[in-house]
């Protein structure tokens, strides 16, 4: 994952619904769920569910299908897990990470 990519998907993630959005469909796993159902568990206006899953897509973060007349949102672990690469793959210079209780410090 480059630069551009992780920029977009940080700038998707960075917004309360669409992160919101992207967590649910993360829970969901491989079966993913349809506009429908995330409207009916999350409490989210169709148009602006709409809106934010177009967002999440354009970031790559999601995937959809159409499966007959419905559609079918997936949260694209691929992209997901590259962003966490990319966030971490430099972590306490190689050196294995140990967070101490009440510390962010990185030891080794």
């Amino acid at each position: 994952m480059n630069e551009e990519h992780v920029i977009r998907a940080l700038a998707a993630l960075a917004h309360p619904i669409r992160l919101q959005v992207f967590r649910a469909l993360v829970v969901s796993g491989p079966a993913g769920m349809t506009p429908g159902v995330m409207h009916e568990g999350l409490g989210i206006p169709a148009t602006t569910l709409s809106f934010h899953l177009k967002e999440l897509a354009t970031a790559g973060l999601v995937t959809v299908e159409r499966a007959s007349k419905n559609l079918i949102y997936r949260a694209a672990y691929d992209q997901m897990n590259g962003l966490l690469g990319y966030l971490t793959e430099n972590c306490c210079a190689g050196a294995a990470c140990a967070i101490e209780p009440n510390s962010a410090v990185c030891g080794g």
